[in-house]
């Protein structure tokens, strides 16, 4: 049986969340359908979000999708596995599981993928001690032993040496291991300006021992680190909006209006989707900049004018 919307929301994240309950106190019906671990999920605590700081990200989740049901959202666990446009005003949803779903609006809030480099002990203690964001967890880390680690895909010297600058904020002992990556030599003036040693020899590995215990070079020197700060390849999990016809911009990004609305018309996107250097506090903001325009657009569509 098939289900009509005024949004389906596709993302259970905190801008997923945060759309639902914006749009479902302004009393319109809304789903937000989420299935799978979110993005943050092997992360112990989030940080940086005003009043939550410190909150384990799965309890964010539930105590939002229970503020968005409470207004009389629906939130469903599954997966949108395909979305099409069905005549000038109205898409329909499959999921996963088999339902149908129609909507009048969509916002794509699934959020991205984090791929990670392939060397031995950096997925084991992802969101751990091998970490990516030093807004996020440079201070639980505070006054360690840090490295960053290159790479040689594209635009990775451009993000390690930027982790790089950063970290002493938060630590003395920094260590950029290029790994892989050529360094330029304005690069290494600018790292040895910051206080960053540079220690050069492809990595074999990252030691594990319960913990994280260093870096292991490929000529078998060992590194003692306590963290380590890697730049993953950003992969939008976006196969609805690329079905939908959403136009993308150079760099592969869909490309959005300031209220996150898309190229076709009826379809927002939202959270680091579309965003990926979005936090959790501006994901949510996102979305509720996303609910607020969908309702005007909706409420556009509504009106009606006599004619004279």
């Amino acid at each position: 049986m098939s289900e009509t919307y005024d949004v389906v929301i596709m993302g259970g994240g905190a801008a997923g969340l945060s759309a639902a309950l914006v749009l479902a106190r302004a009393r319109r019906r809304v789903a937000v359908v989420g299935g799978g671990a979110p993005r943050n999920a092997p992360a112990e605590h989030m940080h940086g979000f005003l009043s939550r700081d410190g909150m384990p990200p799965a309890q964010l989740l539930a105590a939002g999708a229970e503020e968005a049901a409470g207004y009389g959202a629906e939130v469903i666990s599954d997966v949108v596995v395909g979305a099409e446009r069905v005549g000038e005003s109205e898409f329909v949803l499959r999921l996963r599981g088999g339902a149908t779903l129609r909507a009048r609006r969509l916002l794509v809030a699934t959020g991205l993928r984090d791929e990670l480099p392939r060397l031995p002990g950096v997925r084991e203690r992802w969101g751990r001690d091998v970490l990516h964001c030093p807004y996020c967890h440079g201070y639980e880390v505070r006054d360690q032993p840090l490295g960053v680690l290159g790479g040689r895909e594209p635009g990775a010297s451009a993000r390690a040496v930027h982790l790089a600058l950063l970290l002493p904020q938060w630590s003395d002992d920094v260590i950029l291991f290029p790994n892989t990556m050529p360094l330029s030599d304005d690069d290494r003036a600018r790292l040895d300006a910051r206080g960053v040693r540079v220690l050069d020899g492809e990595v074999a590995r990252f030691v594990v021992q319960d913990r994280l215990r260093g870096v292991e070079l490929a000529d078998g020197r060992a590194v003692p680190r306590t963290a380590m700060f890697v730049a993953p390849t950003f992969r939008a999990n976006d196969d609805v909006l690329v079905a939908l016809g959403c136009a993308f911009d150079d760099s592969g990004w869909v490309v959005t209006d300031a209220t996150g609305r898309t190229s076709v018309a009826g379809v927002w996107a939202a959270g680091n989707v579309s965003d990926p250097a979005a936090q959790v506090i501006s994901a949510a903001g996102a979305g509720s900049t996303a609910a607020i325009a969908i309702n005007g657009d909706l409420v556009s569509a509504d009106v009606t004018v006599p004619a004279r």
